[in-house]
């Protein structure tokens, strides 16, 4: 405790030979209303009590998010370091006003020489305004039992990387047509506007059209009388779409991709034309749903190889084939195979010809990141199943591969002894969501960035004519 003492401290660590990162852990006064002793906090800068600001912490809010993910109660935010003490009851709340967390007498004078090195401050509380330093600093000594582990994997995450961005990535010409058709309803009709299940497969996109008024729902009763309604990208059956032409007291607008309408168009093409059909693709996903429902007595959903052998198609049956648009190209070609094994003379596109040319360029790229990037990154929603799919795609082409919603998910843990980082993002993620991840991993040093370009993309799509 005390400036001498820590500037002391700080000098012969400043002399080892090791450049290896340094975490300062110990005790802190809290300062900020809602501080309690107890809590962790992980400093993103340590000041004086003058002001002056003598290092910005990079890395805080890694830690914090990995003692978060352990169950730990953590806080982030400058802290002051004083060097004299500061009781509760005198100059804390001048401090607080100034922004800061808590009060500790060591950080900024021993970090006076570190700085060439990475470095994190961990403080546990142990008093505030209410709450007294007996007990308080027994729950501080205890909160800091649980900090060791997270300073661990930062300081085995620390570090340059190679980060290499896959070229083709983030939204497609639907998903664009599709988010702006909303946008664009929005400004026409004014809020709300419905829109029946999300209309492409991302929180992030949802949650920001929620904000401008838009309103998503399941089912079509749920859309009050004299409403505007957009259908999702991912199509709807024949059903939904008559039940929508019912109501006359909707002005309804169809999102749904060009791509998919022409799956339901085969669809219903080889129905009339007496074929069988084999659809290969995710039952819980909408787009099959719809395309389903556009030849119901005509046609199987094949999941997986095995399901080849239980269709309940005759040796004789005309037997066509399509597939969902956002599968994996190599993992449908096996099920492609296995069905003209069983029906030589099986009709349709070729392995990938129903697999839009979005889903197939993000599969190319991601293949290969998987040759030259010890991690990859893949940024969407679960539940969007080209994204899902870049994952599985990187797996089997033999490269680690994590599923992320956005940078709050990356693990610290995932990082240690990488040094090459591929990163893409599904073709319904924006591209901010890249940029956050890429900023988020410059927290722990410097990051060389690069790009994997398998393709160029132009493809547009129309608008339809109530939103031009």
């Amino acid at each position: 405790m005390g400036r001498a003492k820590a500037e002391a401290a700080g000098t012969r660590l400043a002399s080892e030979p090791s450049r290896s990162p340094v975490a300062l852990v110990g005790v802190a006064g809290g300062i900020a209303a809602g501080v309690r002793p107890g809590q962790l906090l992980v400093a993103t800068e340590i000041r004086t009590t003058d002001g002056n600001v003598v290092r910005v912490l990079t890395g805080a809010q890694e830690i914090a998010r990995d003692l978060r993910q352990r169950g730990v109660e953590v806080h982030t935010g400058p802290l002051v370091s004083s060097p004299r003490v500061i009781r509760s009851d005198g100059g804390r709340a001048e401090l607080s006003e100034s922004g800061a967390m808590a009060v500790d007498m060591e950080a900024a004078w021993l970090l006076e020489s570190l700085a060439d090195r990475p470095t994190a401050v961990v403080r546990a509380i142990s008093d505030s305004s209410g709450h007294g330093m007996v007990m308080g600093g027994l729950r501080a000594l205890a909160a800091l039992r649980a900090v060791r582990p997270s300073l661990e994997r930062w300081a085995e995450a620390v570090g340059q990387h190679d980060v290499v961005l896959a070229a083709p990535r983030s939204f497609c010409a639907g998903v664009e047509r599709a988010i702006e058709i909303v946008e664009r309803a929005l400004v026409r009709f004014g809020a709300p506007v419905y829109v029946r299940r999300q209309i492409v497969h991302n929180a992030h996109v949802v949650g920001d059209l929620e904000a401008r008024g838009a309103i998503f729902v399941q089912e079509l009763d749920e859309v009050p009388a004299d409403s505007v309604v957009v259908i999702a990208a991912h199509g709807i059956s024949p059903a939904i779409r008559r039940e929508a032409a019912r109501r006359e007291d909707l002005r309804v607008i169809d999102a749904t991709c060009p791509l998919v309408a022409k799956v339901h168009h085969a669809a219903r093409r080889y129905s009339d034309q007496g074929y069988r059909i084999a659809l290969i693709g995710h039952g819980d996903h909408e787009e099959v749903e719809g395309t389903m429902g556009e030849a119901p007595g005509r046609i199987r959903l094949v999941e997986r190889v095995e399901d080849v052998a239980a269709l309940d198609f005759g040796i004789d049956d005309d037997v066509a084939y399509l597939t969902q648009t956002t599968l994996a190209t190599d993992e449908t070609a096996t099920i492609v195979s296995a069905l003209r094994d069983r029906f030589p003379k099986l009709h349709g596109p070729s392995s990938s010809d129903d697999i839009c040319y979005a889903t197939q360029n993000r599969q190319d790229a991601v293949r290969g990141l998987a040759e030259v990037c010890d991690l990859v990154l893949v940024i969407g929603s679960a539940n969007s199943s080209n994204t899902t799919r870049l994952a599985e795609v990187a797996r089997r082409n033999g490269c680690r591969a994590e599923l992320i919603e956005d940078e709050t998910q990356l693990q610290l843990s995932w990082l240690g002894g990488v040094s090459t980082v591929g990163i893409t993002a599904g073709a319904s993620a924006p591209e901010s969501l890249v940029q956050r991840v890429v900023a988020s991993l410059g927290q722990l040093g410097s990051v060389r960035l690069t790009e994997y370009r398998s393709t160029e993309e132009n493809v547009q799509f129309a608008l339809p004519q109530q939103v031009r």
